[in-house]
């Protein structure tokens, strides 16, 4: 027996999709079930929910408070099985994802997290600079196709596709709730601080290949303006995640290591340098770094009002 645990907020635009291929899934040994915790939705995802009651093992759960991790954390209490299957309102699994999960859990007993290939299904094809210039993994959190079946770095565990043991939730562990998405501005890489600290207590990841979900692209994930963003969010989550602990004893202002700082403005004129030469990729490479530490800096301000709280 496993668990498919989802965590979604106003997911009305995907969900449809996501939950139709849900209930094409072949089902593995053992069985499965399906919990959905709707994070304070204010549209139609929990009619939507409702509405394939009779063609999936589902339970519907609501926890109001905000963030996906408090979500997750709310649908561990409810979980059945011995391993835990993640995903989001906005992926499309394979048929067969559930029983190569399976496979992978029953066939490595030394290791407790698992993590799934992740391909783009793009609503609108992507232009070239896209497949170009961007970071697929911090972007869009696609896997790499050059990673094979076999141990995996925890950090490359995404949240759209992985397993973990239950055995280890039952041993207290649980996703940080101050970290990952919610109304807002956030840091990125709820279930990532969760397998680093995971991988640093000695538990090991297996990279499954064949367990393979899409994820959905939304039109307005391909503009410009949004990817950039981005680079801030992956910057804070990189920042709460692990930066911050190399951090300790530097100088800082109002929280802000001076590294950090005399970077930002460095990088800034590599910005402009690189608007002067006219040269566009250029130009979003270093924007996408300066966006990067910009999101760093943000985030070591917010944490320094949060100590002083």
């Amino acid at each position: 027996m496993l668990t498919v645990l989802i965590a979604t907020r106003n997911g009305a635009h995907t969900l449809p999709r996501a939950l139709a291929a849900h209930s094409q899934l072949v089902g593995p040994a053992g069985g499965w079930k399906l919990i959905i915790v709707d994070n304070g939705s204010e549209d139609g995802t929990k009619e939507i929910i409702q509405s394939f009651a009779n063609r999936l093992p589902l339970t519907y759960l609501f926890e109001g408070s905000p963030g996906k991790n408090a979500a997750l954390n709310k649908g561990l209490d409810s979980v059945e099985g011995d391993l835990i299957v993640l995903t989001d309102d906005d992926t499309l699994p394979r048929p067969d994802w559930l029983v190569q999960m399976r496979r992978a859990a029953d066939s490595h007993a030394s290791f407790a997290m698992f993590a799934g290939t992740v391909i783009p299904h793009w609503e609108v094809a992507p232009e070239p600079w896209i497949l170009s210039w961007v970071k697929m993994g911090p972007v869009f959190s696609m896997t790499d196709p050059a990673w094979q079946e076999g141990p995996i770095d925890p950090v490359y565990v995404f949240g759209t596709n992985m397993a973990i043991r239950t055995e280890i939730f039952e041993a207290g562990h649980r996703f940080d709730a101050g970290i990952g998405p919610r109304a807002g501005q956030y840091a990125m890489g709820s279930e990532t601080e969760l397998t680093m600290r995971l991988g640093k207590a000695g538990i090991n990841a297996w990279h499954c290949k064949e367990a393979t979900v899409e994820h959905i692209i939304r039109g307005f994930q391909t503009k410009r303006g949004w990817i950039l963003r981005r680079g801030i969010l992956y910057g804070r989550g990189r920042y709460r995640v692990s930066i911050q602990q190399q951090n300790v004893d530097r100088k800082k202002i109002l929280g802000i290591p001076g590294y950090l700082i005399k970077e930002l403005r460095k990088k800034g004129f590599d910005v402009i340098r690189a608007k002067l030469h006219g040269d566009p990729a250029k130009v979003f490479e270093k924007r996408w770094i300066f966006n990067y530490l910009l999101g760093q800096a943000i985030e070591a301000h917010v944490l320094h009002k949060e100590l002083q709280q």
